[in-house]
Order: C-alpha cells, then sequence, then structure tokens
C-alpha cells in the first residue's frame, strides 16, 4: 500500500517535462529503447520506490534487483522520516528563524531577525559589514537567498526591500577555511552531515561534500555539486551535478576534487552530535556545517534530510546504503 500510495503522489507532483528529458537521456545512455526505459522507470517506482531522479543518479539501468534492493531511494527516505521524525517539532528545522534560535551557540556568527527589528536596529547590524546574507524564512534548494553589498543600498531602503521580499533573516557572512575557498571562492561550500538519534547515541551515517560551481549557493538543485567523504573527511569519489556529469576537476578553480580533505572535520562531527541531541523529538536529521579556518558552524539543518549516495559506477561494488542504515535504523 505505502509503494501505492508514493507512486500516486509522485505522479501527482512530477514535472512531465523534466522526466521525459531524464528518460531520453537515460535510454541513449544505456543504448535501450525508450520505451524499454521508460517501462523500468515505472517498474521501479513502484517495486523501490524509486524516484526517475533516482533511477538516473542511481544508475538503475545497470543494476539487477538485488542491487537496487540496497539502495535508498526518495520513497525510502520519505518512509524513515515519517516513522521517526515527528512533525510536531520540523518547524525548529524548516523555519530558519527559529533555526536559529533554536541552535544560536553552534551558528557561530550574528544574525536579525527583521520581524522583531526596527529599521534603526537594522542600520546599526550592517554598520560594520561589507555583505549580508538575506533568506527567505521557509524557503529551502539555496532559493529566496541572497547576497548583499551593503555599500550599494540606503539602510533604510535595503530594510524595507527585505521586508517586502519577505526575507526576514538576514546573517553575518560566513567566512570560510581558506583551503575550501581555494577549491571554491564564490560560495559558502558546505558539508551535510546524516544523523540518526537512536535514544542512546548519535550516529553519523552519511557525509557529503557540497561545492559551488556557477553561483553563491552550493545547493545540487541551484547548479552546484556533491561528492563524499570517508570517516577522515577526505573526498573518496568524483562530485556530480544535477545534469549528472562526472566532475574530477573543478570548472573553475581548476582544482582536483578527489583526495580534496576537509579540515576540521572532526569538529564538525562532534557539533552535529551535540545539536541532535538537543531535538531528540527528530531523529534523522540532515545537518549543513560550514568550515571556518579554525572551527565548524552550523548552517541548517533538514528534516527531510535527502537522498544522496555513491554512484554503482564509482564503486567496486554496487551496494547502496540500505545496508548501512540497517545498522542503525528499523525499516
Amino acid at each position: 500500500m505505502k509503494k501505492i500510495k508514493f507512486l500516486f503522489k509522485a505522479l501527482l507532483r512530477m514535472d512531465y517535462k523534466s522526466f521525459y528529458k531524464i528518460t531520453k537521456k537515460v535510454s541513449n545512455k544505456s543504448k535501450r529503447l525508450y520505451i524499454i526505459t521508460l517501462i523500468d522507470i515505472i517498474y521501479c517506482g513502484i517495486k523501490y520506490q524509486a524516484g526517475y531522479m533516482d533511477y538516473q543518479e542511481f544508475e538503475f539501468y545497470n543494476l539487477n534487483n538485488k542491487q537496487r534492493e540496497t539502495y535508498l531511494t526518495r520513497g525510502k527516505n520519505n518512509y524513515i522520516v515519517n516513522k521517526y521524525n515527528n512533525k510536531e517539532y520540523w518547524h525548529y528545522l524548516s523555519n530558519k528563524l527559529e533555526f536559529n534560535e533554536k541552535f544560536k551557540k553552534y551558528l557561530k556568527r550574528d544574525y536579525i531577525d527583521l520581524t522583531k527589528a526596527s529599521a534603526k536596529d537594522f542600520e546599526k547590524f550592517i554598520n560594520d559589514k561589507e555583505y549580508v546574507i538575506a533568506k527567505e524564512v521557509d524557503n529551502c534548494g539555496g532559493l529566496g537567498i541572497s547576497k548583499i553589498k551593503v555599500k550599494d543600498y540606503n539602510s533604510k531602503i535595503l530594510y524595507n526591500k527585505l521586508i517586502e521580499n519577505k526575507q526576514y533573516l538576514v546573517e553575518e557572512v560566513i567566512k570560510q577555511n581558506s583551503k575550501i575557498n581555494k577549491l571554491y571562492a564564490n560560495s559558502v561550500n558546505t558539508i551535510r552531515l546524516f544523523t540518526f538519534n537512536d535514544g542512546k547515541n548519535v550516529h553519523i551515517i552519511n557525509s557529503i561534500f557540497r561545492i559551488g560551481n556557477s553561483g553563491f549557493v552550493d545547493n545540487f538543485s541551484s547548479g552546484g555539486m556533491y561528492t563524499f567523504l570517508d570517516n577522515n573527511g577526505k573526498v573518496i569519489v568524483p562530485a556530480i551535478d544535477k545534469e549528472d556529469n562526472k566532475i574530477d576537476i573543478h570548472p573553475t578553480s581548476k582544482e582536483k576534487i578527489v583526495g580534496f580533505v576537509v579540515p576540521n572535520y572532526d569538529k564538525a562531527k562532534q557539533m552535529v552530535k551535540e545539536a541532535a541531541k538537543e531535538i531528540s523529538e527528530i531523529k534523522y536529521i540532515g545537518w549543513d556545517v560550514a568550515i571556518t579556518e579554525n572551527d565548524a558552524c552550523l548552517v541548517e539543518g533538514n528534516e527531510f534530510p535527502g537522498v544522496f549516495q555513491i554512484k554503482p559506477s564509482f564503486k567496486k561494488d554496487a551496494e547502496g546504503l540500505i545496508p548501512t542504515y540497517k545498522k542503525y535504523i528499523k525499516f
């Protein structure tokens, strides 16, 4: 029943133009007829609750059924979220203002809430800053975020503009670690650490590194790329972007991606474990963490952590994340 329910919801929300594009792309890549690819994508949607993006990203066209079963798909991820994350507490993560208030000690940067601040308060906040980051409170995927050069605006006009745009959260710009800056300097390149709180311990069950490409945000859906980290913070596979391109060398900085070691990785892991304990009602969280010169700081938390796993063609085996998840999570 849950598989049919997932498929029905997916059909209602589906971007059919994108679905056609991905199906055609996969058909060409796998050298199979379009209709055969289409049927297999629908089959995987029913059998494994895999969306068409899952099918492309995790190369289901090259996997047998046993291998497909090991992959965390969007439907399976939704099941974990609905089972372990109490909806009454989601607002602490989905609302950026509430998130900043609850996890203030882990932010390690200044911010102002324009729903409570006057124009004079705002003027005082931006007075010593060259840039600020303005965010819509309840948007995601890098949407509704602006990087603003303060001297380009009159403070009162800017205040009113942000209120009008519903960008009620304004933050000090994070100064990221110089080594990460060398990899890509135009965005804050964050790591996403996935935690699961079993009631006794907090476990880190997945770790990805998100890197900007053409813009000032690193989000996958907004033009960025992602790759994976080992337990020591070392990049172990090439990055991929939304178009499913394999990226070994950053196209802008020309820096090598595989082998890059994220500084202060242990500090980041320890921080998210502590933060996870403060909201035990939400057991499965994806934490976005920025790395500063000598520390790590929280950017945001996600009650829907997303589906990220290494492509089968990047690995010696073709196993997905499910076996790892089952060590900590009961499906």
